[in-house]
């Protein structure tokens, strides 16, 4: 059977839950597009999945032992997030880490977690969690009030490194840094009143405290670093784009 209306009911849920944050916390679920990403899903976390007409014609070897709905080529563009929708969209379940768990995760002799301070783009999320992977860090911690991870943009740019970074959503963020603290993991704000990082700033265990694009760091947040640090700059240039500075500083706890 082939769904053709954006009446259906499956079809409805499925833009509530990728337009709506409150529908995702909800539901405890997300949705993933694209061949690529689709692929990457840990069998064990897929909920549902649902294909185009033409998706199922040229790619029906990739969703051969799946259970899977057909739709229409016209209500498929309804239910994707991307310009030119890949034909695939799969619902999956949420993930759920504590800091506990990260902080059990890392290397101690030399680790690497972020911490998010209201982090507002979902590009800059995305591309945060991409880098981490490939960076090494051991997980992500951001405050309840930064942009949501399950936004499918966020997702997107993850390119699947959200099904492999640990993260955990905390309401107390000051709370989480001393924890981090507690457990002997030196904390570093990226703050524009801090001392420029060098080679060798960050040869320790260390959590990168990172902020909200426009405002920086929170007061609360910064004066619990242990140091304050910020990335060298030449011309006019006052900051970096939150994505970029992360990568930098996280390639050279890295390094």
């Amino acid at each position: 059977m082939v769904i053709t209306s954006t009446s259906n009911e499956q079809i409805k849920k499925l833009i509530q839950l990728k337009e709506k944050s409150k529908v995702r916390k909800t539901t405890g679920t997300f949705t993933v597009e694209g061949k690529k990403m689709f692929v990457e899903i840990p069998a064990e976390d897929l909920v549902s999945v649902y294909v185009s007409e033409t998706f199922l014609k040229e790619n029906g070897e990739l969703v051969k032992d799946k259970k899977y709905q057909i739709v229409s080529d016209q209500v498929f563009k309804k239910i994707s997030d991307t310009v030119t929708p890949q034909g695939i969209v799969a619902v999956v379940k949420q993930k759920s880490y504590s800091i506990d768990y990260i902080i059990e995760k890392r290397n101690k002799e030399k680790s690497c977690i972020v911490v998010l301070d209201r982090l507002q783009d979902p590009g800059n999320m995305g591309t945060i969690v991409r880098t981490g992977e490939a960076a090494g860090i051991s997980g992500i911690i951001m405050s309840k009030d930064s942009a949501d991870i399950y936004n499918p943009k966020v997702i997107r740019s993850t390119m699947g490194s959200i099904f492999r970074v640990p993260f955990s959503i905390v309401d107390d963020l000051a709370a989480a840094v001393d924890t981090l603290k507690d457990n002997g993991i030196t904390t570093y704000a990226a703050h524009l009143k801090g001392e420029l990082y060098n080679s060798g700033s960050l040869t320790n265990d260390c959590a990168l405290l990172i902020g909200n694009e426009a405002r920086g760091l929170s007061e609360e947040i910064s004066t619990k670093a242990d140091k304050l640090i910020k990335i060298p700059m030449h011309g006019k240039v006052e900051s970096l784009n939150a994505a970029v500075a992360t990568a930098i500083l996280m390639y050279e706890a890295a390094r």
